[in-house]
């Protein structure tokens, strides 16, 4: 699963990165969890990619009433095209999750010990999503979940499971709003190469959303 990430790139090295148009204005998160509004990349009614602020915690359109039923913070890509919550939003609505990681719990020694997975080269990375628009009395309300695979052998020792990470080179095909087709789809739904990636124990301070400091991100000793 991914149930906490970091986004501190600036928003020009975002705005290159995910080649959106429009204004960006986000600070540097340390420590992103469910609930909160982050930027996500999607095509907009003109077909250009941009940057729109949504909840992490997915409302499907048709939900009358939001507190009758669970938020989901993760999606599992395997299953999400025939799952009613997620369906729709699968094959019209696909977004990108920019992050420059995410957290994971490894158990050790009758705890759970946080590392943080990045990539590599530093870069930006895109972690496959979907999103949602509710119309509630307030408003419109958008919302997101972000869609999990199975493990790399670099995540096989934290965990089972990881965020989708859509290369970039498939960007555009993952955002394309006419692309339907499920097998397409799943193809780029797949576990991100470990070869790009890294992995490494970080404060158990990130426990905590209240914390939300540079420090989260530093290498620790266990």
């Amino acid at each position: 699963m991914c149930g906490r990430f970091a986004l501190n790139s600036s928003p020009a090295k975002l705005k290159e990165h995910f080649d959106t148009t429009g204004v960006l204005d986000f600070k540097p998160r340390f420590n992103i969890a469910p609930t909160q509004t982050v930027p996500v990349a999607r095509l907009d009614e003109t077909g250009n990619r941009v940057f729109v602020l949504a909840r992490w915690g997915l409302i499907p359109s048709w939900v009358k009433d939001p507190g009758e039923l669970q938020h989901p913070i993760n999606a599992k890509s395997e299953t999400a095209a025939i799952k009613p919550m997620f369906r729709h939003a699968y094959r019209s609505s696909r977004v990108l999750i920019p992050a420059d990681g995410f957290y994971e719990w490894m158990p050790k020694d009758g705890v759970k010990q946080p590392y943080l997975i990045k990539l590599r080269d530093g870069a930006p990375m895109g972690m496959g999503g979907l999103l949602e628009h509710w119309q509630g009395s307030d408003g419109d309300v958008s919302t997101f979940t972000i869609l999990t695979t199975s493990h790399n052998s670099l995540m096989a020792k934290i965990h089972d499971r990881m965020p989708v990470i859509i290369k970039p080179e498939d960007y555009t095909t993952w955002l394309d709003t006419n692309l339907t087709d499920v097998i397409k789809i799943q193809a780029m739904a797949l576990p991100y190469p470990d070869r790009f990636m890294d992995a490494y124990p970080v404060s158990r301070k990130v426990n905590s959303p209240k914390n939300d400091s540079p420090d989260l991100m530093e290498e620790v000793q266990v």
